[in-house]
């Protein structure tokens, strides 16, 4: 007669030993683990300071979008009768978590690299309201951008469009914020957000990098930028352009660190998909033109096209 008992189910019991067994080895491979934290030939951030947070970074570039570009990234509508709360709020929110990220930044250098006391509270602070006081000459920078890159693209249906889907405004908007920080001397936080844009566009601009106004970044996908980059008035490059540094020894790192190491671009000029521009003796002069897939190393004169002779083609 069935009483409603349920008996044991072997299989489960089966699997709940073959977990035991494999689980009784974990706590010996966990101590392994634990133990080469403290080996200093690995890298770990265990310390009572707190370090910058990613996770804050990219919302804090989400936020700055918001403010760069009023009512195009917000959650809520914006419109003339919430603007000004709605952007006092976003200004109020980016200066909590600037300042404690920028503290977080200059405190971590500090400390890790035995450097006298700096007031990284008082920094943040600091540096959090020179950064949001240069946001309205940022915003008319990017305006530039925007322009050149909607006359220069006759697939741009809308400045709009522009704003919302093209990435290399995306990089540039990140960039142009995070330049100013790097000026301000801040240590981490600007590579991080420019390294956030990177993983999304495939953009990569280093902030130490000086560019210009009414810049464009047409398709983007692996363009490099480097530290020591110097842009002019009116440029567009287009995907796949490397502005890079030469080669160097292994042991080239500190000696060469700060230094000019990659080229310099002049107003007006065009760099075509696939050209390698490298070192700081490549100085582009003004309206030069640039051809697809070219190397250059030396300096190029003002108002000339370099190209590469076409190839002769197979058809078999």
């Amino acid at each position: 007669m069935d009483h409603g008992i349920m008996l044991p189910n072997v299989s489960c019991k089966t699997d709940i030993t073959i977990s035991s067994k494999y689980r009784d080895k974990l706590r010996a491979i966990a101590e392994k683990i634990i133990d080469t934290c403290n080996d200093g030939q690995c890298y770990t951030h265990i310390d009572y300071e707190s370090i910058p947070s990613r996770e804050s970074v990219i919302e804090i570039n989400n936020k700055l979008r918001e403010i760069l570009f009023p009512g195009y990234f917000s959650k809520e509508k914006l419109d003339p009768m919430n603007l000004r709360y709605s952007l006092g709020q976003i200004t109020s929110i980016l200066f909590d978590m600037l300042s404690v990220q920028i503290g977080n930044s200059i405190r971590h250098d500090c400390l890790r690299y035995g450097k006298s006391c700096t007031e990284c509270e008082e920094q943040g602070y600091q540096i959090t309201l020179e950064l949001l006081d240069t946001i309205p000459s940022i915003r008319k920078v990017l305006a530039t951008d925007v322009q050149a890159t909607y006359d220069g693209d006759p697939a741009a249906k809308s400045y709009d469009e522009i704003i919302f889907s093209y990435p290399g405004i995306f990089a540039i908007a990140i960039y142009r914020v995070a330049h100013k920080l790097f000026d301000l001397g801040v240590p981490l936080l600007p590579r991080i957000m420019t390294e956030y844009a990177h993983t999304i566009t495939g953009i990569d601009i280093h902030p130490g990098a000086d560019i210009g106004e009414s810049f464009v970044i047409d398709h983007g996908t692996g363009v490099v930028i480097g530290e020591t980059t110097i842009i002019g008035k009116n440029v567009r490059i287009y995907q796949g352009v490397t502005l890079g540094a030469l080669s160097l020894p292994r042991n080239a790192g500190e000696r060469l660190r700060g230094k000019k190491r990659h080229p310099t671009i002049g107003n007006e000029v065009i760099i075509y998909s696939g050209a390698t521009i490298l070192g700081g003796n490549a100085v582009i002069g003004d309206r030069s033109v640039i051809g697809g897939n070219v190397w250059i190393t030396e300096p190029v004169p003002p108002d000339t096209r370099v190209i590469i002779e076409n190839p002769r083609l197979i058809y078999k």
